[in-house]
């Protein structure tokens, strides 16, 4: 009886974060007719997935009535190589910052954090300019680029503050059979770090995929990721807005962000309790 309160709580809070999604659920299952002339909380009288199988391939979005189809392949052809070079790059970053001690370590320590906290849009125009004289602007390469670079301060951060609380002893011990930099760090600190992996991981992903700013800016006609693609299909409709498409498709946008945590739910949480987020 002393938990009811907290689980009380916890329930409230569940429904609170749940009820929009339920909502968005809902639109998208019933008929134009029944949303027009209906309540937008009301369960569909006449449930149908009609609005989901336009979204994913009938909707028309800049001139090509594929629906979410095509951008979905793009989204996936930026976020898989920008997440990979962020993590492996923020990895190897924050193990080689875990090991110095020196002054200037700590300055450049200290710049990651402030490049951290600065937004993108304050150094959208200097990125642009980078890429541009890259010659990378405007394609799938600059895009990656763009992200990789925002993502190593985040990344990096999490993967030192692991290793700086592995034990000194088990990298001595390293040594002494003759490991060297990257053999260590293969060896010894990357297998220890699979829940910070996870953190890493399940953040990033979410931070690329739901991305919208970069990638209207960076990628080319016909190569902007989903998220682009789904506010052209809610903000170009002429005539009646088609709500249950437009719900139908935000869905759909958000399942991969949705799969992936379900996925490695168990290791993040891990990651969480193991310190991966302290400062």
């Amino acid at each position: 009886m002393r938990r009811l309160p907290l689980y009380l709580m916890l329930t409230i809070a569940a429904l609170m974060v749940l009820f929009p999604l339920l909502v968005m659920l809902a639109t998208s299952l019933k008929p134009l007719d029944e949303i027009n002339h209906g309540s937008l909380f009301a369960l569909p009288q006449d449930p149908t997935v009609a609005a989901w199988t336009k979204a994913w391939g009938g909707a028309c979005i800049s001139g090509t009535c594929r629906g979410l189809s095509v951008w979905f392949g793009n989204s996936f052809a930026i976020v898989l190589p920008a997440l990979f070079c962020s993590l492996a790059l923020g990895a190897l970053t924050g193990y080689a910052l875990s090991l110095r001690t020196a002054k200037w370590v700590d300055m450049l320590f200290a710049a990651l954090l402030i490049g951290l906290f600065i937004p993108p849009q304050v150094t959208l125009y200097p990125m642009i300019v980078l890429v541009r004289e890259m010659g990378l602007f405007g394609t799938l390469g600059g895009l990656v680029f763009a992200h990789t670079v925002w993502g190593l301060a985040f990344v990096t951060l999490l993967f030192r503050n692991f290793f700086l609380s592995v034990p000194r002893d088990l990298l001595k011990a390293a040594r002494i059979d003759g490991a060297g930099f990257l053999a260590s760090f293969w060896h010894v600190m990357l297998p220890l770090s699979l829940p910070v992996c996870a953190v890493a991981l399940v953040l990033q992903f979410t931070y690329l995929w739901n991305d919208f700013i970069l990638g209207l800016t960076f990628a080319g006609p016909g190569q902007q990721p989903v998220t682009v693609a789904l506010n052209v299909l809610a903000g170009s409709q002429f005539g009646p807005q088609e709500y249950n498409v437009n719900m139908a498709a935000t869905m759909i946008a958000a399942l991969p962000t949705i799969l992936v945590y379900l996925l490695s739910g168990r290791l993040f949480v891990r990651g969480i309790a193991a310190g991966a987020v302290k400062g």
